[in-house]
């Protein structure tokens, strides 16, 4: 006897106890292009919100001791997912083209609304 899918084995129906709520629906997924600066602020359990980012052209580069707000010109490669950089999506580890050189994303810009990262390889003049 093969059984089927949502039903018990008498034949009758399997009936949710209730719908989901809104904190626990799933949302379209959060990503960070290149351009000028869009936040969006999302309502959470208990009324809290939640600052997200959408678009950003500045990264935070910590060079030596220093810390530089520097902008970005292009987004070069992202190593989790090749088809992000020709799209200019920006998420942690990927590897941006500055006015000083390349730089490497070291936090999820999503979360943290802003984008930090490391210098990798200095221009040469």
């Amino acid at each position: 006897m093969t059984t089927r899918k949502g039903r018990k084995i008498s034949g009758g129906k399997y009936i949710k106890n209730r719908k989901k709520k809104s904190a626990e629906l799933i949302g379209q997924k959060k990503i960070v292009k290149l351009g000028e600066r869009k936040k969006k602020e999302k309502r959470l359990r208990g009324g809290k919100t939640k600052t997200i980012l959408l678009k950003d052209k500045f990264v935070n580069v910590k060079i030596k001791d220093k810390i530089k707000k520097i902008e970005i010109k292009n987004v070069t490669e992202t190593p989790s997912n090749r088809f992000l950089a020709r799209q200019n999506i920006i998420t942690k580890g990927t590897i941006v083209e500055t006015e000083i050189g390349k730089v490497k994303i070291t936090n999820s810009p999503t979360k943290e609304n802003m984008i930090n990262g490391i210098l990798i390889e200095e221009k040469t003049k």
